[in-house]
């Protein structure tokens, strides 16, 4: 301690206090913090956030229209997001409930090639949720 005090007015730092003996260096303590706060912020920028983008279907969509909403799931996982597939009833398509497992169902087998199912499909009242995930 005495000696890191005298070598030009820098500070005795513990850099790793779990090991046996702990490891201690001279230095300027000052400029050790600032180094490791702007380690920690470059470490920050490069990280990438995953986001959850929604697709909303129904029981009776078109081809076309099907493979519009394909193309979309196809963008969001290139981006590296994952995707959640809301299937939505109204009325009496709510008593037809097992042709939007099959449509989710078709969905799953569209994609095995790009994703993986995070959720399987589950109802939720009126509608039914399955999240993808990109592989």
């Amino acid at each position: 301690m005495q000696k890191a005090r005298t070598a030009a007015g820098l500070d005795l730092v513990e850099i790793s206090p779990n090991n046996n003996p702990p490891v201690c260096k001279i230095l300027d303590s000052g400029k050790f913090k600032f180094q490791a706060q702007k380690k920690a912020a470059e470490a920050r920028k490069k990280q990438k956030t995953v986001e959850v983008k929604e697709i909303k279907l129904r029981p009776g969509i078109d081809k076309h229209d099907y493979d519009v909403k394909m193309r979309s799931i196809q963008r969001f996982f290139e981006e590296g997001d994952k995707v959640k597939v809301t299937l939505r009833f109204r009325g009496r398509e709510m008593a037809h409930q097992e042709l939007g497992y099959k449509l989710l169902q078709k969905l799953k087998e569209d994609t095995t090639t790009i994703a993986k199912v995070e959720m399987e499909p589950m109802s939720e009242g009126r509608q039914i949720v399955m999240i993808l995930a990109p592989r």
